[in-house]
């Protein structure tokens, strides 16, 4: 196995239309496997059940899966199926880590600190994402004329969807486009114009929570997403709908969103009263 071939592979994904984020993904655990194999890069399969356990030590399930999905990947562009290695088995998790569930009043603290701390992009930037439920890499689609015409066209992994934006929201953000002089265009830019990326928008976010005294592991872009999907299922009850509005193709995924936490579920039981006295 050849470094070149990894340069191959990723162009085959850009020609199979795979996001850059994918791509990147899967040129680095391809780089990350080439490492594993040192100077003997023949790959059969006792090496790559081998690499299967090494990354079962080194990472977390998910982690190991997630690799081992662009090793099978890259076998099938080479023409190998019979060297793929299965995924580790996941049990399907019933329960919201609490530590990491942020409340809708957590959610408020830290826009109205961002406010207070006159860092106007970074509070507007929380609730695009809360209000419509967009993932932090399609912000670029709130541009201007996007929001002009009130909704947004996204595409992300192959599939196309409207994303609807609040009224109110639409008139923050297009009163603040034009104090920003922006015309144009994506409205969260840097100061060179820019879009923001995710590692902005992550560092600004974290050193946001520290000033609102919340804590960090609640704190990052995604969790917004989760906040929005918790409201919507809240309100609707409607788990179909929401998957539509997610982009999600596997209501599976979408039930992940709407779980709840495990101190939820001791209340419940405690609720059953079916201890005798």
């Amino acid at each position: 196995m050849k470094t070149e071939l990894i340069e191959e592979f990723s162009c085959h994904l850009y020609r199979q239309e795979k996001t850059a984020a994918t791509i990147r993904k899967y040129s680095t655990d391809l780089r990350t496997f080439l490492g594993y194999l040192g100077n003997d890069r023949q790959v059969h399969r006792i090496r790559l059940l081998e690499y299967k356990e090494w990354l079962r030590q080194q990472y977390a399930v998910s982690s190991a899966n997630s690799m081992l999905a662009a090793v099978n990947c890259f076998l099938d562009y080479m023409c190998f199926p019979e060297l793929k290695v299965k995924s580790y088995k996941v049990q399907k998790r019933m329960f919201l880590d609490s530590e990491k569930e942020m409340t809708k009043r957590e959610y408020q603290k830290l826009v109205e600190t961002a406010r207070r701390k006159e860092k106007s992009q970074l509070a507007l930037i929380l609730e695009s994402i809360c209000a419509t439920g967009v993932r932090v890499s399609e912000l670029k689609y709130l541009t201007v004329k996007n929001l002009q015409g009130g909704r947004l066209e996204v595409s992300n992994k192959g599939k196309t969807r409207i994303v609807l934006i609040p009224e109110s929201l639409r008139k923050k953000l297009l009163c603040y486009a034009g104090k920003q002089g922006i015309k144009s265009g994506p409205i969260f830019v840097t100061r060179n114009g820019k879009p923001k990326d995710r590692s902005n928008i992550w560092t600004e976010m974290k050193l946001l929570a520290e000033q609102a005294g919340i804590k960090p592991k609640k704190v990052f872009p995604h969790n917004l997403r989760h906040l929005f999907a918790r409201s919507f299922y809240k309100t609707t009850n409607n788990l179909a709908a929401l998957a539509d509005v997610l982009g999600h193709s596997s209501l599976e995924v979408t039930r992940i969103y709407t779980a709840d936490t495990l101190k939820k579920f001791q209340g419940m039981i405690e609720q059953l009263d079916l201890i005798v006295p």
